[in-house]
């Protein structure tokens, strides 16, 4: 007689939400809907706005519940109260405007066991209006150098599965004094990657939505800040020239849709200095010049499936 499949270990998904309830309840049915035999825990964490008590269910394998960020407001503060409230050995998050598709589960538990693993992503299709674009890492593994010198697009939170004990007791929690939250993935995986290889799927298993409404298309002085903080924190950055001019150009394009063009131009400098061949200096040229707004790059790089 063959014996039987081991029991699927259970998985909470952590999805931080504010005031965009039809986008929500897509992302809880596609998690939901996942081709993985083992319990899915949705927790739906109200950041900021009124839970709705109506999600909730519990069908056995599946459950939801509705819970509200009861600690730093901002979607940090919204995805520690996930995790710290979840049930099951492995933690995942969603984006509340993002939808998994329904292998994306079997798939990264599989490589997450595959590889011995603390963090396992995968691939996305970014949407962006009409367009569609898949990003798909080439390589099985994901290391802490690949991200320093890289912020990976690739490597979206929506993404991330880890285990619940290794965030607890070495990679820590989602960091909820970076101004703005803005850049919070990019440090947490950071941190996780300083453990360990992350595991990757190499397939396109999220669907990623990229709209004018997203939160930070417009908070340029958050950024700048963000960035500040972001390179306190991880010293390894002056170490690697190419990671350090990618985060400065980053900067000096922000001045520049601030109009701060005097900090812009010098920005850029030490952009230049660390990497002359950073593509960042040189969308920030125009801008900085008046020729072109920082909105209008933006735009046309969304379109490609990219960021700025």
């Amino acid at each position: 007689m063959t014996p039987p499949d081991p029991p699927q270990v259970g998985v909470t998904a952590v999805v931080a939400t504010r005031d965009r309830p039809q986008l929500l309840r897509k992302a809880v049915e596609a998690v939901l809907a996942q081709d993985y035999a083992g319990p899915i825990e949705v927790i739906a964490v109200f950041d900021q706005a009124e839970p709705e008590p109506d999600l909730e269910r519990d069908d056995g394998l599946r459950t939801v519940r509705v819970l509200r960020n009861d600690r730093t407001p901002g979607l940090p503060g919204a995805r520690n109260t996930g995790i710290l409230a979840a049930a099951h050995p492995l933690i995942a998050f969603c984006d509340d405007d993002d939808r998994w598709l329904p292998g994306k589960l079997p798939e990264q538990v599989a490589e997450l066991d595959r590889q011995d693993a603390n963090a396992a992503i995968t691939g996305i299709r970014v949407l962006y209006g009409d367009t569609v674009r898949d990003r798909v890492l080439a390589e099985p593994r994901l290391t802490h150098a690949d991200l320093i010198r890289n912020r990976l697009t690739e490597a979206h939170p929506s993404t991330f599965l880890a285990r619940r004990d290794f965030v607890l007791e070495q990679a820590g929690l989602v960091d909820e004094t970076i101004p703005g939250g803005y850049g919070e993935d990019y440090d947490w995986l950071l941190r996780v990657a300083r453990h360990g290889d992350v595991a990757v799927v190499r397939e396109p298993l999220v669907e990623i939505l990229w709209h004018p409404g997203s939160f930070f298309t417009r908070r340029w002085d958050t950024i700048v800040d963000a960035l500040d903080y972001l390179l306190a924190q991880h010293p390894e950055f002056a170490g690697d020239r190419r990671g350090l001019a990618r985060i400065e150009g980053q900067q000096a394009f922000a001045l520049a849709a601030l109009g701060r063009r005097r900090e812009g131009w010098r920005k850029l400098r030490d952009t230049l200095r660390h990497n002359p061949l950073e593509r960042r200096a040189l969308v920030t040229v125009p801008v900085l010049l008046g020729v072109v707004s920082a909105g209008r790059l933006l735009h046309t790089a969304n379109r490609f499936g990219r960021g700025i």
